[in-house]
């Protein structure tokens, strides 16, 4: 089995999900932000896994539930971070972040034979997941991240690697209001959902 690791910032005012504001307030978007780790975490705890990371920017808090190892995110541009979650990984991993909130366990369920690497590419051109079976922290650093073309080139250099990927399924992220709403009406009984509809109900959007 996997280890599963989620990169993701503490739900803090300010500091997550800026994009959303406006329409929301950085208070609502960091609402949203935990609701949207909360799903993401409990996805993981229901898939299969030998360990369960939280590669953490910030401290814990009530939305993190038992069951998950926390440790810090390295310093260093996005890229970096995403190398050393990996570099703490002695078998296979796959990694996601705090953007999907529709993500479920049998998406995170993932059969490593005769598989080198797991591609989850995102709408946006960037990617929601990423599984190593030798995790090497190299495949990721120097890759340009947050640019529609960050997928492509991180792709391409798994391939480029000799590495037998397979593609997971395309998602969303929740970057812009618009993003949101469209994720939560995909996934209507998730957190995200009921705060975004929480939320759009108290402001009369």
């Amino acid at each position: 089995m996997s280890t599963l690791l989620v990169i993701a910032k503490e739900p803090r005012p300010g500091r997550v999900k800026t994009r959303l504001t406006p329409p929301f307030t950085p208070e609502e978007a960091a609402a949203l932000a935990e609701a949207a780790l909360r799903d993401t975490l409990l996805a993981v705890l229901a898939a299969p896994a030998r360990r369960r990371v939280l590669v953490l920017d910030g401290a814990p808090g009530p939305w993190l539930p038992a069951g998950f190892e926390v440790v810090p995110q390295c310093a260093g541009g996005l890229d970096e971070r995403l190398a050393g979650a990996f570099g703490g990984c002695d078998g296979p991993a796959l990694l996601i972040g705090m953007d999907t909130p529709q993500v479920t366990p049998t998406l995170l369920t993932v059969d490593w034979r005769g598989t080198d690497a797991y591609f989850g590419p995102a709408e946006d051109g960037g990617f929601w997941a990423l599984g190593l079976a030798e995790p090497d922290p190299e495949l990721l650093r120097g890759v340009p991240m947050s640019t529609a073309g960050t997928g492509a080139l991180q792709r391409g250099r798994l391939v480029a690697a000799g590495l037998r990927v397979r593609d997971l399924t395309r998602l969303r992220d929740v970057d812009t209001a618009h993003d949101a709403e469209v994720v939560a009406a995909g996934a209507p009984h998730g957190r995200f959902a009921s705060e975004l509809a929480r939320l759009t109900a108290v402001a009369g959007r």
